[in-house]
């Protein structure tokens, strides 16, 4: 479902015997798109930090700048699920261009207006979120129309790859931006990069889409409930692996100042299992293979509670990274498949709703558990809880796709 051959960007026709490598990706559109990428995803990645250091020599200190998170996180969801929804049903360019536009404006204001009172920043806070969280669903469904169907699988693990460095890389930019230049500085950057994506927007070309369906947008969208599952419990695996790893790390006798290079390690762990996820055709369909793999990234985070030292859990968290970027890439793909054409920005949109829900209430659980038990046993929790959400995923994905 939601295949169709078409002419698209880049190398024509479908691949004969091996599919096309990494190289096949180097064309201006996809150079073009990955600016487009990098400087819509870093405010993002930088957003939460940001607002913790904004804060925390004022009037609310950290409380508040956790809060403004919190909010940032929920605009997230919330604008997903209402705008992402949307897309598809008119110009994308535009819509995300101007969910950009407004975003940069929400950022730039917070790093302008920080000693405001609080329900002013709560609102921009929120705005800054909800604006462009439609973005990476509609991002990446310009990416897949920017090359032919063959490439696909290169092209979203080379997106998963940039997205992990990004993570991997924005902690240590606000940190420095924050202490070195001024608290507001990594939301100036943010609203800079933002406007910057928003113009650049305008210069990718938007492909014409294949016919739609009869079937309302809502109803085609609910049908891939299966496979927004999977993001839920992927990004419950996330929360745990990086919420619950001081309070591990300091239960174990280990300086917590390690969890900043180890949560590092664990992105740039990611960025290379993506990498070499598109560097061949795996056995099985990308459903089963993000199941398998997401039941292999509980696993190495399940093995993070048993070793007494620093190499062990480094070992089991690296490892834990490298399947995580499988997970993914696999759940992108296992969703264009479900989906039709038409459907894909939405579908995507809403996935990342879904990830954001599971890691901010496995946040929750996991923070309420810490305060009755031990981190390790906290952590095992969560895993179960991913485990269990997978397994309905795992039993709801043997339903057939929706017509398109």
């Amino acid at each position: 479902m939601g295949k169709t051959t078409r002419a698209r960007l880049g190398p024509a026709g479908p691949s004969r015997g091996t599919p096309p490598g990494y190289r096949a990706l180097f064309t201006r559109e996809l150079l073009l798109w990955s600016v487009v990428s990098l400087a819509s995803r870093i405010p993002v990645a930088m957003a939460p930090l940001a607002f913790v250091f904004l804060n925390r020599e004022g009037p609310g200190g950290y409380t508040l700048g956790a809060g403004l998170a919190a909010v940032y996180v929920l605009g997230e969801v919330v604008g997903a699920a209402l705008l992402g929804g949307r897309l598809g049903r008119g110009r994308m360019r535009r819509q995300l261009a101007v969910g950009l536009v407004v975003g940069a404006f929400a950022f730039g204001a917070l790093a302008l207006a920080r000693s405001a009172p609080s329900p002013l920043l709560i609102a921009l806070a929120f705005l800054a979120g909800a604006a462009p969280a439609a973005c990476p669903g509609g991002v990446r469904t310009m990416l897949t129309r920017l090359v032919p169907d063959d490439l696909v699988p290169r092209a979203l693990s080379a997106e998963a790859t940039l997205t992990q460095i990004v993570w991997a890389a924005s902690p240590a930019l606000v940190v420095f931006l924050a202490l070195q230049v001024h608290p507001g500085a990594p939301l100036v950057l943010g609203a800079l990069l933002a406007a910057v994506a928003a113009l650049l927007l305008g210069r990718l070309p938007e492909l014409p889409v294949a016919g739609r369906a009869a079937i309302p947008m809502r109803r085609t969208l609910w049908a891939s409930w299966p496979v927004h599952l999977t993001a839920a419990a992927a990004m419950a695996m996330l929360a745990t692996a990086e919420l619950m790893l001081p309070a591990l790390l300091e239960d174990r006798g280990i300086a917590v100042s390690w969890s900043g290079p180890l949560l590092a390690g664990f992105a740039l762990a990611s960025a290379a299992g993506a990498f070499c996820y598109g560097l061949r055709g795996w056995p099985g369909s990308v459903r089963a293979q993000s199941l398998v793999l997401l039941v292999a990234t509980a696993g190495c985070v399940a093995l993070t509670t048993l070793p007494p030292a620093l190499p062990g859990i480094a070992a089991a968290l690296l490892l834990a990274g490298v399947f995580q970027a499988g997970v993914m890439v696999s759940r992108n793909l296992s969703l264009r498949e479900r989906l039709p054409e038409h459907t894909h920005a939405a579908g995507y949109s809403v996935m990342y709703a879904a990830g954001a829900v599971g890691y901010s209430l496995t946040a929750s659980l996991s923070a309420a558990a810490l305060t009755a038990t031990t981190p390790a046993i906290a952590i095992l929790g969560g895993v179960a809880v991913a485990l269990l959400v997978t397994a309905v995923s795992a039993v709801a994905e043997r339903r057939p796709s929706p017509p398109s």
